[in-house]
């Protein structure tokens, strides 16, 4: 099977998924990936195929977007044909309940779409490495989708002592039975979005292996690396990811994260599901305030960001436009958009355009994204030892 427009030579501007291969994992690649798209119900005749001979490459990109950058209402192309999955997700005492969420179908097209580039090298020249990543991504969105979690206000956290001692499992505990606990009983749970973020992405990972694809070698895997240093809610993004803080330590900018790596460069507007994205609050004042330095927020699909605390009229997400407005609303006081309504400053388009930029160009957006490892498919970074402060 072919694509509609096969070229020889990448454009400037390269996007989407690209494979950087040997000459016999190149053979082998296109009719997997046609297969891989069939599979999904993504025609053909939407995907480019470019071949960079010379380095061993091949790109498969989104055709029809034009200089479109913004993945946000992908669904709404009539062409894309894109619907929601229903999944079955456990919840308590054994039981599952079926949950509608996004499709490997939008992940995969959310990734080949114009505003970034995806690679692939070496080991990860697999288009099942690809398939993983997109399930793990789906899996996150999951996870992230109907939460109620305590806000702290502030004050510390609450964890249940069932199972954890603040946010280290207690001991003999198993790391996915403290995880799960987090989701099936939520209300005994206080953090904050930062805190979230984390479990929800620790989550993803180690339960796609160890249940949905039920891989017991990449599950351990997985496992081990949140384990490392006795703390598997610490360090699963890389340092560099905040180095724009006044405070940030320097030691910080080359350590990996456990699970998570960092992808720069990401246009405005551009999320694919299962994205850990961060908007910054600028304002001197309220960045002040704990809890209020910004917003740790996960892609999930359609236009929605999640909502850890059921805050927002009892939808469990956020639009992005909510969601710029959300952390714009801070130097308003506006820290509940229930209790503080009456706050609100009204935002015109232009200001929703200004926000949707980088804090250099008046945004509040950080231009990277951070997503999972292609794991079983890449040597992982070593993990740093335990530091002598």
């Amino acid at each position: 099977m072919a694509s509609a427009q096969p070229q020889e030579t990448p454009a400037v501007g390269t996007y989407g998924v690209q494979f950087v291969c040997s000459s016999s994992q190149l053979a082998q690649l296109s009719p997997d990936m046609f297969r891989y798209l069939l599979r999904l119900g993504i025609p053909a005749r939407l995907v480019q195929e470019t071949f960079d001979k010379p380095r061993g490459a091949v790109t498969y990109s989104l055709l029809g977007s034009g200089a479109v950058v913004s993945t946000l209402f992908l669904a709404q192309r009539p062409e894309l044909a894109i619907k929601d999955e229903v999944v079955l997700v456990p919840v308590k005492n054994n039981k599952t309940r079926k949950l509608k969420t996004v499709s490997k179908k939008e992940i995969l097209l959310a990734l080949l779409h114009p505003g970034r580039l995806t690679e692939f090298k070496g080991k990860a020249c697999d288009v099942e490495a690809l398939a993983d990543h997109v399930g793990i991504r789906q899996n996150t969105v999951v996870w992230a989708e109907v939460l109620e979690w305590g806000w702290p206000e502030g004050g510390p956290s609450k964890w249940n002592n069932r199972y954890w001692v603040k946010g280290t499992p207690k001991l003999r505990t198993p790391l996915h039975t403290a995880l799960n606990d987090m989701f099936f009983d939520q209300g005994k749970y206080h953090i904050g979005c930062y805190a979230a973020t984390k479990v929800v992405f620790a989550q993803g990972a180690l339960d796609y292996f160890r249940r949905v694809k039920r891989d017991a070698g990449k599950a351990r895997s997985v496992e081990q690396r949140l384990l490392s240093g006795g703390e598997p809610l610490v360090d699963l993004e890389p340092g560099r990811m905040w180095s724009f803080e006044t405070d940030f330590d320097p030691l910080e900018l080359d350590r990996p994260g456990k699970v998570l790596r960092m992808v720069g460069g990401v246009a405005a507007g551009n999320f694919v599901p299962g994205d850990w994205a961060y908007l910054l609050n600028t304002d001197v004042r309220t960045s002040q305030k704990t809890g209020y330095e910004g917003s740790n927020a996960i892609y999930l699909g359609g236009n929605r960001f999640d909502d850890y605390y059921n805050d927002n009229e009892n939808r469990h997400h956020y639009t992005y436009g909510e969601k710029l407005s959300e952390v714009y609303q801070w130097r308003h006081d506006v820290f509940s958009r229930q209790r503080d309504a009456d706050k609100i400053q009204h935002l015109a388009a232009h200001d929703y355009e200004r926000l949707n930029a980088t804090p250099e160009q008046g945004g509040l957006l950080m231009g990277f994204r951070v997503m999972p490892y292609f794991f079983g498919y890449e040597d992982l970074p070593a993990l740093p030892g335990p530091r002598n402060d």
